[in-house]
């Protein structure tokens, strides 16, 4: 089985989580700067086999679209373009950025980690592709 890999877009900075091949669990991988994101996914898609992106699209509490989903949806558009063979799929991901946090409070982490906003997105997007593989699961 191919990978799935985990997209938390932001506009400086983007969490990219990964599942393991047989797309059990969900481990966070690293965050990139969003203006190398595409380049960061065509050299990791070179390496590893990813037979789908999961994309985190926020929405309001009104279940309507947040604000950054202005700069995501023509990320998506690239990316089906760059990776044709490749699925994208969006998720809703309310709150992913609040559980990191507490994730990370329950983890132990002390609060000079908790500070990195880099961490929070890559946790995030762990949260985000976790979530994904367990209703996989259902």
């Amino acid at each position: 089985m191919a990978r799935i890999l985990a997209i938390d877009f932001g506009e400086k900075r983007t969490g990219i989580a990964v599942s393991d091949p047989l797309q059990m669990i969900a481990n966070g991988l690293t965050t990139v700067d969003t203006l190398h994101l595409e380049q960061f996914l065509s050299d990791y898609v070179a390496k590893e086999s990813v037979e789908q992106f999961v994309i985190g699209f926020p929405k309001t509490l009104r279940n309507e679209p947040a604000l950054v989903t202005a700069k995501i949806t023509p990320f998506v558009k690239r990316l089906e373009k760059l990776f044709p063979t490749i699925t994208v799929t969006l998720v809703d991901e309310r709150f992913t950025s609040k559980m990191a946090f507490q994730t990370m409070i329950d983890g132990g982490l002390k609060k000079k980690a908790r500070q990195n906003k880099a961490l929070i997105d890559q946790v995030s997007a762990t949260i985000i592709l976790q979530e994904y593989l367990e209703k996989l699961r259902d």
